[in-house]
């Protein structure tokens, strides 16, 4: 069953023109960006724009089983972040998903203070605690940006693209 909402045009967000980002990446990525402040249903709304981003950007619909899981891995991946933000962050303020040729990068801006990490020991069994450790199996890189004398932060992942 899909969790896929049709939205108004325009509905999902907005193109940004890449100026300002919370953390240093290269110029040449096509930019996204979902404000999250005040939303209700925040994770399926989240995957409903990554899941339109994947179809304008050609991941969707995948063509064999390599790039549907690539495709699978992302919407995984901005679920626990944006979760993450929720549980542990007062709420993400924003999602931005950009793309490159080689790589995408899921950003979640929160203005919470804590540190994600994945937990240690992790249990396969126990229920909870998973969302970091997921991140850290599916990408190629993850990490956190804080702009210093302003609240939240920027939990990013990066994503490698299908061949």
């Amino acid at each position: 069953m899909s969790t896929t909402r049709q939205h108004p045009p325009g509905g999902l967000g907005r193109e940004p023109d890449g100026k300002g980002a919370a953390s240093a990446v290269p110029s040449d990525r096509q930019w996204r960006s979902l404000s999250l402040r005040q939303a209700s249903g925040i994770v399926p709304m989240a995957r409903d724009f990554a899941r339109q981003a994947l179809y304008d950007w050609g991941w969707l619909p995948a063509d064999g089983a390599d790039r549907r899981a690539a495709a699978e891995d992302v919407l995984l991946v901005v679920s626990e972040l944006v979760t993450n933000a929720c549980l542990h962050a007062d709420g993400p303020e924003e999602l931005r998903i950009a793309r490159s040729d080689k790589a995408l990068r899921v950003e979640v801006v929160d203005r919470g203070a804590g540190q994600p990490a994945p937990r240690t020991p992790h249990r396969a069994g126990r229920p909870g605690g998973h969302g970091m450790f997921i991140v850290q199996r599916l990408c190629l890189d993850w990490g956190v940006t804080r702009t210093p004398d302003t609240p939240g932060k920027t939990v990013w992942a990066e994503l490698a693209a299908p061949e």
